[in-house]
């Protein structure tokens, strides 16, 4: 009898549990309309595997990193039809422009040069490459998204932006102007069946590599992930969330700086339930394979299952999931 009871209680948890998922899926091209362009001819390769990995996965809801962006979000659209057309609907999304590409007028990396891909907003070959998106199978709050990708980073309480002799690099003009993150950080309120709103905090940070002795992406990879530190530090609300996204950095391997991943994997409010397998096969010896994604449900959540895929048809990284229902009370 006691197994019967196990087994239904456990079935109804099933039943009602929402499966979160983070994904940066590469799905970036070399200009802008060319991600639409290989969607709608059908015969890509990184694009079908996408697809069988999410049908294989198939999420409630899905963050997605590396999307390539388009003002009126006709890439997304298209790819959630060709989902649509495989039997895995996802009838809200959600894109906001990343700062990926978004020309800032000035000399941002500091080479004396202006235009580079680096002086973007965040780092960008055209306006929108590798952006961010959000596919869910419930209703979503576009008009209660709160979107901090203009943020200053001078405005971050705490910021370790790169100083010399009390100097800002870049200039004042350069610290007036440099955002802090590199895509974007999101609040994205989805309205679900069994846990009334759940938050979707979602971001993409900048890689802690590729600049000078200033360590101005490492700094800024840092501060972007210790965003959430001050965000749940403010936060007053006992409503469920899950932060899922690219941190870029491993807590115990390769480049970076550690103090703030560290923080936020310990974080009382957030529970941690993968271990430190890598997420990400990078090029060896350097970086190498690194735990760079994240999917760290509230504790206000049950866990009831998770894992990682990896498919490097699809993506270096892998798609981590997780299957939460409201804890018990």
């Amino acid at each position: 009898m006691a197994v019967l009871v196990f087994s239904s209680a456990a079935i109804s948890a099933q039943a009602q549990s929402v499966r979160i998922a983070t994904f940066n899926a590469e799905l970036t091209r070399k200009g802008p309309g060319l991600l639409l362009r290989d969607i709608l001819r059908g015969e890509d390769d990184q694009i079908s595997a996408f697809k069988h990995l999410l049908i294989d996965v198939s999420p409630d809801v899905i963050a997605l990193q590396g999307i390539d962006f388009d003002l009126r979000r006709t890439g997304l659209e298209a790819l959630a039809d060709d989902l649509a057309a495989s039997g895995l609907s996802y009838p809200y999304r959600f894109a906001n422009p990343p700062n990926a590409g978004q020309v800032s007028g000035l000399d941002l990396n500091g080479n004396g040069r202006l235009g580079d891909a680096d002086d973007a907003h965040g780092f960008g070959r055209f306006n929108s490459m590798g952006g961010m998106a959000v596919l869910s199978r419930f209703p979503i709050g576009q008009d209660a998204v709160e979107d901090y990708s203009t943020l200053l980073w001078r405005d971050l309480p705490g910021h370790i932006y790169p100083m010399t002799d009390g100097i800002p690099f870049g200039g004042t003009e350069v610290f007036a102007a440099h955002r802090l993150s590199s895509r974007g950080h999101w609040v994205v309120p989805i309205r679900t069946p069994n846990f009334g709103t759940l938050r979707l905090m979602t971001f993409h940070a900048t890689p802690p590599v590729y600049d000078g002795d200033e360590d101005r992406n490492g700094r800024r990879n840092h501060d972007e992930v210790a965003f959430w530190l001050g965000y749940l530090k403010e936060n007053t609300t006992e409503s469920p969330f899950v932060l899922a996204g690219t941190a870029n950095t491993d807590p115990n391997r390769g480049s970076g700086r550690k103090e703030a991943i560290d923080m936020l994997l310990a974080h009382p409010a957030l529970q941690n339930p993968f271990d430190d397998t890598p997420t990400a096969d990078f090029a060896e010896p350097v970086p190498g394979d690194l735990r760079v994604d994240y999917v760290l449900p509230s504790a206000g959540c049950r866990v009831l299952d998770h894992g990682a895929i990896h498919r490097p048809n699809a993506s270096r990284n892998s798609l981590l999931w997780v299957d939460i229902t409201p804890r018990d009370p």
